[in-house]
Order: C-alpha cells, then sequence, then structure tokens
C-alpha cells in the first residue's frame, strides 16, 4: 500500500498510523471510547495527541487499515497531501473569558467549506479568538485573529524547515467576510502556485502588493 493511500501513512517500522478527523479537535466521550475501542482490538501500539489537536492510531498492520476505518465512527480521514489539512481553533469566546470573536464557529465553518481542498502544497490554518494566537495563527498559511472590531487576517506563515511569519493582509471583517476571503485566497493560490511552493513562498514570488490587490482590492 503506497503511502497515504486509504487515509494511512506509513511508518519506519512498516506499519501504519491513521487520523480520524474530529473538527477542531473537538471530541466526545463515545468518540474517545471508539477510538480506544478500536485501538484495542487492533491492538494499536501508540496513541498520540499531535500538535493539531488530533488523535494519531499509530501501528496498524496493512492488511487491518481498511477494516479499523470501517469502525472508527467518524468515518473521514484527517487530509493528507496537497490539500488544506485539518484547521486549529482555540476555544475564542465559546468558554474562554479572554475571547473576542467566535473562534470554534468560524474555525468550524471553514472546516466544512475547505477541509481536503487542493491546493499546489499543504495548508495550514490557524483561528484564534484574540492577540494571544493560541492556534498558533503567526505560523498559519492562512490565519484568523480575532479583535474587538472583528478578524484580522494573516497569509503566508509556516514552521516548517524554512519557518516564516505570516503578515497581515486586512482586518475588521466580520464571519461571513472571512469566509468569502478565505475563498478567494485559496482559489488564488490553487490557480496561480506553483507545485509543492507553500503559500508563503508563493506570496514572496509574486509580491505581496500583487497578491493582496488580487484577492481583496478593496483593502488596498
Amino acid at each position: 500500500m503506497k503511502d497515504g493511500e486509504k487515509g494511512a501513512v506509513q511508518q519506519k517500522d512498516g506499519s501504519y498510523a491513521i487520523v480520524p478527523h474530529f473538527p477542531l479537535g473537538l471530541i466526545t466521550p463515545a468518540d474517545l471510547r471508539n477510538v480506544a475501542d478500536v485501538a484495542d482490538k487492533y491492538k494499536v501500539p501508540v496513541l498520540k495527541i499531535t500538535s493539531a489537536a488530533r488523535i494519531a492510531m499509530v501501528g496498524f498492520k496493512e492488511e487491518d487499515v481498511e477494516a479499523a476505518w470501517s469502525e472508527l465512527e467518524p468515518g473521514v480521514g484527517h487530509a493528507i497531501g496537497l490539500c488544506v489539512r485539518s484547521i486549529k481553533a482555540c476555544p475564542g469566546t465559546t468558554v474562554c473569558r479572554l475571547g473576542k470573536q467566535d473562534a470554534l464557529g468560524l474555525g468550524m465553518a471553514l472546516d466544512k467549506r475547505f477541509h481536503g481542498f487542493e491546493l499546489p502544497n499543504k495548508c495550514k490554518m490557524g483561528v484564534s479568538g484574540c492577540m494571544n494566537n493560541c492556534a498558533e495563527t503567526p505560523v498559519k498559511d492562512l490565519g484568523f485573529v480575532g479583535k474587538k472590531d472583528g478578524w484580522t487576517v494573516l497569509v503566508g506563515g509556516n514552521a516548517a524547515s524554512r519557518p516564516q511569519l505570516a503578515v497581515e493582509l486586512c482586518s475588521g471583517l466580520n464571519d461571513a467576510q472571512a469566509l468569502e476571503l478565505a475563498d478567494k485566497v485559496l482559489n488564488y493560490f490553487k490557480e496561480n502556485g506553483k507545485k509543492s511552493e507553500r503559500m508563503g513562498r508563493f506570496i514572496d514570488r509574486i509580491g505581496f502588493d500583487q497578491f493582496k490587490a488580487a484577492v481583496c482590492p478593496e483593502y488596498v
């Protein structure tokens, strides 16, 4: 089985890891029991909470991957490859006293619309409900920071082998405007980026002013 096939990633020992998709890392007691039951049944040796707040189930035999997926209630795997990966979001105004905007609400809307959306390279998103940036927004390809007047949008960050800080694209957006801008940013990147080019490198190549004029001319 090829790496990435059937939503599984091959490990150095030849086994496979799968990551059920729990949007924004939100999970119920029933979800946890389901993951534990599947892990016990297939004798999975490692369960790892990832940096994106997912549960990586590491150590499946190749012949067990398909059956394990069929027994996991969410039924949808963590996005793999050149696409929008799982979106990281803080609690925002839902429970945090510091939250200025509804990070879980916007994050869930972004996840429903863009999770797995194919792009020239992987794209990571962060949604932070306040300036503390608990979703690590400044090192995301596309990020949203909640302020009193709405969402500030950042683009071009990553924490890869050549880390890069995101830069501010615009501010003062409501939820609908933030979603609309995300759509423009991702589609423009999809249509104009080169294969394996992260968004930050793409913006560096064409110039930030050109990028901003293309996706949000009203803020130029």
